[in-house]
């Protein structure tokens, strides 16, 4: 039987709507009918086909690994976790099983990690074949469109949850969809004052609405000293969320920090980004690398905090028929989106 897939045709920009064959599931897999999927940064790179895209994308591949949708057919038993019916989304980084931090229970430590829609078919099509050690069985108390956007939330709560941020001051640099949502996680877990910066207004704004009392800044306009100021804060931010993988950004971020202050981050700095190393030896600053999610824990959290009232619905701010699937991609290419869902089912 066939199906309907997006895939990479060739080396070039652009993609395809296709017709493809129904995946034929292998033991510990599921065959799972997407019914939203949506469109990620990663997607975007590949679309346009940049450096990154040409080196690590077989033309040919289904692309897209964000996504929910309902289990049609299971093989092989996965200690009952799963059944036909069930209203699934996925984590998006297929593990190996055997090395030591999986073994460990260190799933988000894997090197040999491969991920869905990069180094494996993905999920934008009427059918996905998914690992069911890598599912994940929603919550029907949640949105169902909300877990197509688990994937980008998981970074968001990963990054933001990876220091204690009772009654602490945040910056958080870079006010995409997942800043945005960081954001967002700060001030529901307790977060003092929460400021984000970018310098897109569209940006800035939509964080707004997501996250009403965020201080939301445009760094082209004001300096983060003049809005510790009028915010009260003495010393400068406990904590960093780095999003923007702006070197301008991270050195406004080093500048800003408290002795002792702590850094997160989730944005892929350039190879040839360069930095103070004296602020942070002297600031004793804490850095840390972020990837991903925790697996399973971040799922978790996500799910607990969506239920005790984080409302990050404003986020999505486009929905298309995956027919339409040029326009949901012209508009994140505009720069003037937040998360953008592709509807597979009517």
């Amino acid at each position: 039987m066939k199906m309907d897939a997006i895939i990479k045709p060739s080396a070039q920009a652009g993609l395809e709507l296709v017709q493809k064959d129904i995946p034929i599931l292998s033991d510990g897999e599921a065959l799972v009918k997407i019914h939203h999927s949506a469109i990620c940064g990663t997607d975007v790179h590949i679309y346009n086909w940049d450096e990154w895209s040409q080196k690590t994308i077989k033309p040919g591949m289904t692309i897209g690994h964000e996504f929910v949708g309902e289990i049609v057919e299971i093989k092989g038993a996965f200690n009952n976790a799963f059944k036909v019916g069930d209203i699934v989304s996925a984590e998006g980084h297929v593990t190996c099983g055997v090395c030591r931090n999986c073994r460990a229970g260190r799933r988000h430590l894997c090197p040999n990690t491969k991920g869905i829609g990069v180094n494996r078919d993905g999920i934008f099509a009427q059918y996905a074949s998914v690992p069911t050690s890598n599912l994940w069985l929603c919550d029907k108390s949640i949105p169902k469109k909300m877990y197509a956007i688990f994937d980008p939330l998981g970074n968001a709560a990963h990054t933001a949850l990876k220091y204690n941020m009772v009654g602490e001051d945040v910056l958080i640099t870079g006010a995409g969809p997942i800043g945005i949502m960081a954001a967002a996680i700060c001030r529901h877990v307790g977060a003092k004052n929460v400021v984000l910066t970018d310098i897109s207004d569209y940006r800035l704004e939509l964080a707004k609405k997501v996250c009403p009392s965020v201080v939301a800044v445009n760094t082209l306009n004001k300096r983060l000293k003049d809005i510790q100021k009028e915010i009260g804060m003495l010393e400068g931010f406990d904590i960093g969320l780095e999003m923007s993988g702006s070197n301008i950004a991270f050195n406004e971020m080093l500048d800003n920090m408290i002795m002792g202050g702590k850094i997160a981050m989730l944005g892929l700095q350039g190879p040839n980004t360069k930095i103070d190393w004296n602020k942070v030896i002297f600031g004793m600053l804490t850095i840390k690398g972020i990837y991903g999610r925790e697996v399973f824990e971040t799922w978790h959290k996500m799910t607990a905090m969506l239920k005790s009232g984080l409302d990050i619905s404003a986020i999505i701010t486009g929905e298309y028929d995956y027919h339409d699937f040029e326009k949901g991609f012209e508009a994140m290419n505009s720069g003037k989106s937040g998360k953008i869902i592709l509807n597979w089912v009517k």
